[in-house]
């Protein structure tokens, strides 16, 4: 294994590992993806949509190279560097870890003046109504220190990518949508440089298990006696 100077190993390289289900990547309901204070709106859905495992460290969609289609995901510029991003599924899903890298030093385009990579991520699963406040408060199914962009390519040769192990997997087995939160600061530490992720990878596998809405009916008056069952040894009780 190449060596993890200067931090806890609480992650895999990702070239060291099992293969990534490629499959996984169509069980992502991209049209309901959203990411608040991203700088380009539907950047974080086409990020997740077209930067796959095999082109992470590409710039561009590689059938797109002649549009300039730019796959990253930046924070706004109004002086805010965290981002939320809420992914779905279309069916329930076991998650096994999450792969998540910075700017990528070695594009053309690469200033380090103007991005950095996020420094932490926090983990929510099956919540669709979390804010900004709310997953400062909450406790999170995981939170991990990512690594810097300088470790990631340099220590990995420039070709590998960082799994972080989604434990304890309890928490993971049966995952309809999972919201990833990224905090300030970024490892700049300055408001004025946005927050770049050029890449965001899942390991798992789907459950075949659809998500279904739940219909329900409400009595707008309720009578006791609707509401009585006989019991032969109690007599009658209320539910």
């Amino acid at each position: 294994m190449v060596g993890c100077e200067g931090h806890s190993h609480d992650h895999d390289h990702g070239d060291e590992v099992e293969e990534i289900d490629v499959n996984f990547r169509n069980l992502i309901d991209f049209p309901r993806v959203t990411c608040l204070n991203e700088n380009t709106a539907g950047s974080a859905q086409k990020l997740l949509q077209y930067k796959t495992h095999e082109h992470r460290l590409e710039a561009v969609r590689p059938s797109h190279r002649h549009e300039g289609d730019n796959l990253r995901l930046l924070s706004s510029r109004d002086g805010d560097t965290d981002l939320l991003l809420y992914v779905p599924f279309t069916e329930n899903v076991k998650l096994t870890s999450l792969s998540v890298m910075g700017p990528n030093p070695s594009h053309p385009n690469y200033d380090i003046s103007e991005t950095a990579s996020p420094t932490k991520v926090k983990i929510f699963v099956n919540r669709d109504d979390i804010g900004f406040d709310d997953a400062q408060d909450l406790v999170p199914e995981a939170e991990f220190d990512l690594v810097d962009t300088d470790h990631q390519f340099n220590f990995s040769g420039g070709e590998g990518s960082i799994d972080y192990p989604l434990r304890p997997a309890g928490r993971f087995q049966n995952v309809s949508s999972i919201v990833l939160y990224f905090p300030e600061p970024n490892y700049a530490d300055d408001d004025e440089i946005m927050t770049e992720i050029s890449y965001i990878g899942f390991k798992g596998k789907g459950t075949r298990v659809k998500r279904r809405a739940v219909k329900a009916k409400y009595e707008t008056i309720g009578m006791v006696k609707d509401h009585e069952v006989a019991d032969e040894s109690m007599g009658r009780n209320l539910i």
